[in-house]
């Protein structure tokens, strides 16, 4: 599967964590010390998950070689919608006019964006199509404030795209190597270590420290699995890009890589954790470290729960 474009879309509005001691009590050396979080992005009162997720689109076609009417696939992938029904995947459709496409949208917490990438594998090996966009996109924020006090300051809102092909179309193309990802219902947890309720509670992780155990060992294990199946060893990687939740993951889990933590791109800082568009918005602001022959890894844990991980190649 080869990479034709990439890009993301940031809201301009960013919340301090001086913000929410009023709201929680929580200092800002509170914040930081527990998450790695200073700022997170909040997106303006004209803004939702389906206008940022065409942003992040717009911003992908620039580069794009080929004509945007040749994309038969859009999988919308978001936990927080804006609408269930009028989905991210077909409002990215009506904007663009992709009268070719098929629309679909999934949802599997921040794990989103690799289901959505093997749903596009999955429709590629069976010629049900050739030219596939992935948008996600997250409004953390509709569920922060007073209705989230306990968990709130974790959240940012932003959205990426990406545009894969089954076939390459360009010299040196960057790709896709390997996908892997797993449900993870049955463990800990599982549904009631993070959820949301739209009407009753909003986004809560009540149970935190079952959430980092579980993230720090099933990260680990996808990237593992991964490069094992591949006959690779983390060395190998010229970068990993786990996902943004929480910088004492990402601690974590460089010290059981036995890998330099400078190896991990992060965006957590100044984005906070902007859910299944996190890995696909790290790797957009730090294109300029990609040349030939960087290699790459994903690894994700999303509320559910579920994993995965993947390999990319320019």
């Amino acid at each position: 599967m080869f990479i034709d474009a990439i890009g993301h879309y940031l809201p301009g509005q960013l919340v301090p964590n001086e913000y929410f001691l009023n709201v929680n009590g929580l200092s800002d050396e509170w914040i930081y010390t527990r998450t790695g979080i200073k700022t997170r992005t909040k997106v303006s009162e004209n803004e939702n998950t389906n206008t940022m997720g065409i942003e992040a689109v717009r911003e992908a076609i620039r580069n794009l070689n080929y004509n945007v009417n040749d994309i038969d696939l859009i999988i919308g992938a978001s936990y927080t919608p804006y609408d269930t029904v009028g989905t991210l995947a077909h409002t990215v459709q009506r904007e663009f006019n992709l009268e070719n496409a098929k629309a679909v949208y999934i949802s599997s917490a921040c794990s989103s964006v690799l289901n959505a990438m093997e749903i596009a594998e999955g429709y590629f090996a069976s010629g049900k199509s050739e030219h596939a966009l992935i948008v996600a996109s997250e409004q953390n924020s509709l569920y922060n404030d007073e209705q989230n006090e306990k968990s709130g300051h974790l959240w940012g809102d932003g959205a990426a795209c990406i545009i894969v092909s089954k076939k390459s179309n360009q010299k040196n193309q960057a790709k896709i190597t390997d996908i892997y990802t797993k449900g993870l219902g049955h463990i800990g947890r599982g549904v009631t270590g993070v959820f949301l309720h739209p009407t009753n509670g909003g986004l809560l992780k009540p149970f935190g420290k079952d959430v980092f155990v579980h993230a720090c060992n099933y990260m680990i294990d996808a990237l593992e699995i991964i490069l094992g199946r591949n006959s690779l060893n983390i060395q190998d990687l010229d970068y990993i890009i786990p996902h943004q939740a929480n910088s004492r993951i990402m601690d974590h889990i460089a010290h059981s890589l036995q890998i330099p933590r400078e190896k991990m791109l992060s965006t957590i800082e100044d984005l906070g954790n902007t859910g299944c568009a996190s890995t696909l918005i790290t790797l957009s602001r730090n294109m300029d470290k990609m040349t030939t022959g960087t290699k790459v890894g994903f690894t994700v844990f999303g509320g559910g729960y579920s994993t995965g991980s993947l390999l990319m190649e320019f």
